[in-house]
């Protein structure tokens, strides 16, 4: 939307945040600084932070496509890769900083956009949601060929 003032949390190689067009202002974040060279090689205006540390009630749209590849502790790599897929145990991890953060950056009436996979756990990651207060639809779906389901919720603090 026009008026929107977005922040795209992990953007990676910024493809995402530069690809928007229409808002009033873009802005992603990224803890990886090879992600961050990506980004700003872009045109996108990235800050190096974990998550959306550092930000306060600035943004009407927050958008993250969150880490959640389960990995256990024995597969880990030790290389800034790991921060773009590893979720954790059960995929879900990186969702409870984000959803701890977040209320902070967004202004009343802000909402998410948040990419999440079968892997994950539909109905886990639905009680995190509301765990935390937010309202939550499905605003898209799609199912890959290894039948792996990705969807698209749209969060709104309660």
């Amino acid at each position: 939307m026009p008026d929107d003032i977005v922040l795209e949390v992990g953007t990676g190689s910024g493809h995402v945040a530069s690809s928007l067009q229409g808002c009033r202002m873009i802005c992603a974040t990224d803890i990886n600084p090879h992600a961050m060279l990506s980004a700003h090689a872009r045109g996108v205006a990235v800050v190096r932070t974990d998550f959306a540390a550092g930000f306060r009630r600035v943004f009407t749209l927050v958008l993250f496509n969150p880490p959640y590849i389960p990995t256990r502790p024995d597969e880990r790599l030790n290389d800034w890769l790991e921060y773009a897929l590893d979720g954790g145990p059960d995929g879900r991890e990186p969702l409870f900083p984000f959803l701890d953060q977040i209320p902070d950056v967004l202004i009343p009436g802000g909402r998410i956009m948040i990419l999440i996979s079968s892997l994950q756990n539909f109905e886990k990651c639905e009680e995190l949601f509301k765990g935390a207060g937010f309202f939550y639809g499905i605003a898209g779906h799609e199912l890959l060929e290894d039948g792996e389901e990705l969807r698209i919720y749209r969060l709104k603090k309660v």
